[in-house]
């Protein structure tokens, strides 16, 4: 109940008892009665008159937290806030209008707002203070006490009281001095751009004539780099992307189409790297560029002959019969690479291994699906004896697979340290006891057993993980062999022997990497023997020279591996500081039955003698072919009549019993 509604109250109140003793003079008898209803009234009244009390309180301290906060943002405003009467006279201001007008706070009040204006805007400001009666901006110079005067923006809105009549103004102040400045600036500004302006279309128009000729120049330049992104920069064939773009194209159409066959044809050039490094790299552009040109005589016009890089070409034969026009294409290809040519006055010719893919093969979405397994069935034909042909089947993806597969294991294994190190005894067979051993690498397979080198080396050597496994088993051979030596305190057992591929052989810190595991282990160089094959000497032969000399100079002894199986030179014993020749365990095995055989190894082994190099023969497994070979003279034999390949506990084991033979 608000103070008015109260008062009402009352009075009416007032007015009841009043009618309540003019009752009483007629009804004297209920003057009792009377009296209590009025005091009963007057009790209503006063619960009222405290609960309008309480409510005007909470009223009276929320009206005063309003005023507050609106006290407070007057005060803290960033710009300046006065109020003043209708006449102009300062009422209120803020602390920012002190500051901008130069007088404190509290000397403003009652002060007229004209004297703060600057002398030329006074009679303007008078003028419109008298007339306006709405919201203005005005723009006027201030001039603060004892300050310069400054350009200002002025808003100005009436105050009125309750009856609606004006009773002042309020008044926001804003400095627009840098505003101004900076008007004059781009004021200042755009003249010069106007002049600016004018030279750079002078200048525009001269450029617009050398822009015309640059574009003509650009769109000649944009269409030859055109051609060249989708076109070798040697042959002008079709490069890779273009190729894959007719592919998709291809497959596409397969789509729409069912009765619509084509193949792709995966051609790598047979050693083509020797022509290369023989010949040299321009002779082998040349070389490609004759290919490219023997290539596209075979083709019909709707086919496509791309490459891809290197020696590698790719060929899109579209809208065949069958596989029969494919195996046609491929025949044309090989017959006319055989065909002789020449290169600066040299005879060349050339063979290819050539892969297969056929549309109809598989359901194929994509077409590096079609690239990827012509290339499948490309590899196979190269395995296979190269210039060859090979039609891709879905057993060539499965053994693909099965690769990958492999190769993630190996690099697991690799991590894991899967491999284990077994060691076969090489036999003296002048004394008839151990000389020492040859250190032979497994694979613990965790799901397949045991396995031989046979069944992931090749890997290993193609994804180049041969490097760490080779160094790892080196290590662990010379580390087992020292700790054998140390133990048993036994000259018997002279050597550890460790085969090195031709890839490990290949590698450029070779040398520092065996000082490195010598020195690491603390086994002495003359107890290793490094055995390599023949391969080795022939594909490397003036690196390998430099390289074995230096193994030789550090005390190292070097073998030659499967002798007679690969290239059979004895000329390149030589040339070469090699100490042991093994003997293949091919001729050893037949020795026995073989007349012919035997005299092979008669006259590799006195051929050895004579050139100073002893010999060692792989494979013995029967007492009958170690009486023979001790009748030729062989100085060393290992094979399963001695041992099997064992595992370290298993060699110690048979190092403590000594056998004899």
């Amino acid at each position: 109940m608000n103070v008015d509604g109260f008062s009402q109250q009352i009075e009416k109140l007032y007015s009841k008892i009043q009618g309540l003793l003019q009752c009483n003079e007629t009804k004297a008898n209920s003057q009792e009665e009377i009296i209590t209803e009025a005091i009963e009234e007057l009790h209503t009244a006063m619960e009222e008159l405290l609960t309008a009390s309480e409510e005007l309180e909470i009223t009276r301290a929320a009206a005063e937290k309003e005023r507050q906060r609106y006290q407070d943002l007057f005060e803290f405003a960033p710009n300046g806030y006065l109020v003043t009467n209708a006449v102009g006279t300062i009422q209120e201001a803020n602390h920012a209008a002190a500051t901008l007008l130069g007088v404190h706070q509290k000397y403003l009040v009652g002060k007229p707002l004209i004297v703060f204006i600057a002398q030329q805007d006074r009679q303007f400001f008078s003028l419109h203070l008298n007339n306006f009666q709405q919201l203005l901006n005005w723009e006027i110079n201030l001039q603060p006490r004892g300050g310069e005067p400054f350009p200002a923006m002025i808003k100005a809105s009436a105050v009125y009281d309750l009856q609606k009549k004006q009773i002042g103004w309020r008044w926001l102040l804003c400095n627009i001095s840098e505003r101004k400045q900076a008007e004059e600036m781009l004021h200042q500004a755009y003249d010069k751009l106007e002049i600016r302006v004018a030279e750079r279309t002078a200048e525009l128009v001269k450029a617009n004539q050398k822009l015309q000729t640059e574009i003509t120049e650009r769109k000649r330049v944009e269409s030859q780099l055109l051609h060249l992104a989708f076109h070798d920069g040697l042959t002008g064939l079709p490069n890779r992307a273009a190729f894959m773009n007719r592919l998709r194209r291809a497959i596409d159409y397969s789509k729409r189409h069912s009765d619509y066959l084509f193949a792709v044809l995966f051609i790598d050039l047979d050693r083509f790297k020797l022509i290369n490094d023989s010949l040299g790299h321009m002779k082998g552009d040349q070389f490609l560029l004759a290919i490219a040109n023997k290539l596209e005589i075979c083709l019909r016009s709707i086919d496509t002959v791309a490459r891809l890089g290197g020696d590698e070409f790719t060929i899109l034969l579209e809208g065949i019969q069958d596989v029969s026009d494919a195996i046609k294409a491929v025949e044309r290809i090989q017959q006319e690479l055989a065909l002789p040519f020449y290169l600066d006055g040299q005879e060349m010719s050339a063979t290819a291994s050539i892969g297969i893919a056929l549309s109809s093969t598989v359901s194929y979405e994509q077409p590096e699906e079609l690239l990827r397994d012509a290339d499948t069935a490309m590899y196979r034909a190269k395995v296979l004896g190269r210039a060859r042909y090979e039609l891709f089947n879905s057993d060539m993806y499965a053994n693909v697979l099965a690769k990958l597969q492999l190769e993630t294991e190996l690099r697991r294994a690799t991590e894991h340290l899967e491999f284990r190190v077994y060691y076969q005894p090489i036999v003296s067979l002048t004394k008839g006891s151990i000389l020492g051993f040859e250190a032979l690498l497994r694979w613990q397979h965790p799901e397949r057993g045991l396995l031989n080198p046979a069944d992931f080396i090749p890997l290993a050597e193609e994804t180049g993980l041969i490097f760490s496994i080779g160094s790892w088993v080196l290590n662990e051979a010379c580390r087992q062999m020292q700790a054998w030596r140390m133990c048993h305190h036994s000259n018997l057992l002279e050597k550890i022997s460790f085969n090195l591929s031709l890839k490990e052989f290949s590698q450029p810190n070779l040398i520092e990497q065996i000082r490195q595991v010598l020195r690491s282990t603390g086994l002495d160089a003359a107890n290793l023997m490094l055995e390599i094959t023949e391969g080795v000497i022939v594909e490397n032969s003036d690196k390998a020279t430099a390289a074995l000399l230096q193994l030789r100079e550090m005390g190292i002894e070097l073998s030659i591996d499967d002798f007679g199986t690969g290239y059979s030179s004895l000329s390149h014993l030589y040339n070469f500081p090699i100490s042991v020749l093994k003997i293949d365990r091919s001729f050893i095995s037949l020795m026995s039955a073989n007349r012919k055989n035997l005299e092979i190894i008669e006259v590799i082994i006195t051929f050895a003698h004579k050139l100073g190099v002893d010999v060692l023969a792989e494979g013995v497994e029967t007492k009958e072919q170690l009486a023979l070979l001790r009748k030729l003279n062989c100085k060393y034999a290992q094979g399963h009549f001695f041992s099997v390949p064992l595992n370290s506990s298993a060699a110690e084991a048979l190092i403590m019993t000594n056998p004899r033979w």
